[in-house]
Parts: structure tokens; C-alpha cells; sequence
């Protein structure tokens, strides 16, 4: 007859030392603090991309070049930053170009409106070419823009809506005295209104760009 079998207590698990706890917990707070640091990464990461989109759709939907020229002629001719801005936006959206009433560059000067100021101001040597120049575009465009505001007692409405129309319209809306109620043509009362707006979103948004 065969022996009985002897049977064999399961094996306890021995507690754990006070060392391997305390190397849980280092670990613990290791994996806590590499979280954290992610995390922040993460945050950090999404407000600079967050940062460069919102620039970039400044930059598209209201854009901003030759700030340096602005910022000389509006000092040189007194004429605000911001409005001389606002009038590129409205006229090129900064962008050469000519129209197909023949009108060129940044601030859409007419050959004849630009030849006119360079006799008025002692040039000698412009020709047409010379409006696809920032320089002498913005100069010669600040330039009318600075006579329609003498001319119409500083009023910025009077002076746009010539700017844009004609001084003949503007006499025949009112003067100095019009109102944005006076301009006959839709195209006109549209045009001066967007200048007006985006004189003041120059002046919010690239206000040190431009000098103020």
C-alpha cells in the first residue's frame, strides 16, 4: 500500500519591504510629474499654433505692409497712420496693381493726378513707371490725401469721398459740411464707410507698427 501523499501549504506572498514601497511611490510621482510636463507641452504647443493661425488670419484678413513709408509720410504730411492704411486696404488690399480706369499702384494714383502733385512739388523727373514704387506711390498718395483735408476742413468723410469720386461730387454732396448721409453714390457712401472702419482696426491692431 502506497504512502499517503504529504500536502503542501500554499505559499505566502511576502509583504512588501518599506524599500519597494518607497520606490512605488518615487515612481508614482515620477509618472505624475512627466504627465504634468506633457501636458503643459501640449498646452504651450497649441497656444503658440493657436497664436500663429490667429497672425495668419490677421495677416489675410487685414493686412499690413511698407509700414516704414507709412509711418515717415504720415509724420512728414500729417496725416493720420491709420487712415493712410486704411485707404491702401481700400484701394489695393497692399497689393500693386492698376485699374481699368488706368489708376496704379498701392494707393491707385491716376498719371494725371501724379503729375499734377509732382509740379505742385517741384519734381522733375517722375514718369508712370515710378507709381509701382511704395515710395513714391505712398508719398504721392498721402500727398492728395493730405490736400483733400485741407481742402475739406479736415473732414475725413469729404476727403474719402473725393478721394474716391472726384472732388467735383464731393463739392455737389456737401463739402466740408457732408455727412455719410449726403453721398449719392452707394459705391461712394461703401467705400468711405470700409476706410473709416479699417482706420480704426489699423490703429487697434498694428498701432505700434505704425507708430502711435
Amino acid at each position: 500500500m502506497a504512502a499517503p501523499r504529504t500536502q503542501r501549504r500554499p505559499a505566502r506572498s511576502r509583504p512588501a519591504s518599506r524599500s519597494d514601497a518607497r520606490r512605488r511611490r518615487i515612481l508614482l510621482r515620477r509618472t505624475i510629474a512627466l504627465g504634468a510636463a506633457l501636458l503643459a507641452g501640449v498646452a504651450v504647443a497649441l497656444l503658440l499654433f493657436r497664436g500663429s493661425v490667429d497672425k495668419v488670419i490677421e495677416e489675410l484678413t487685414l493686412p499690413l505692409r511698407h509700414e516704414d513709408i507709412i509711418r515717415q509720410q504720415a509724420e512728414e504730411k500729417g496725416v493720420d497712420a491709420s487712415l493712410i492704411a486704411a485707404v491702401i486696404y481700400a484701394e489695393s488690399r497692399f497689393s500693386d496693381q492698376t485699374s481699368s480706369a488706368g489708376a496704379r499702384g498701392l494707393m491707385q494714383i491716376t498719371p494725371a493726378t501724379a503729375k499734377d502733385i509732382e509740379r505742385r512739388s517741384g519734381g522733375t523727373t517722375f514718369t508712370v513707371r515710378d507709381l509701382s514704387d511704395p515710395q513714391i506711390n505712398i508719398s504721392y498718395g498721402t500727398y492728395h490725401l493730405r490736400d483733400l483735408l485741407a481742402l475739406y476742413s479736415n473732414n475725413q468723410i469729404a476727403a474719402l469721398a473725393a478721394y474716391n469720386a472726384g472732388p467735383g461730387m464731393a463739392d455737389r454732396w456737401g463739402g466740408s459740411e457732408m455727412t455719410l448721409d449726403d453721398i449719392g453714390f452707394p459705391e461712394t457712401r461703401a467705400y468711405v464707410e470700409d476706410v473709416l472702419e479699417k482706420q480704426q482696426a489699423y490703429r487697434r491692431k498694428y498701432g505700434r507698427e505704425l507708430g502711435y
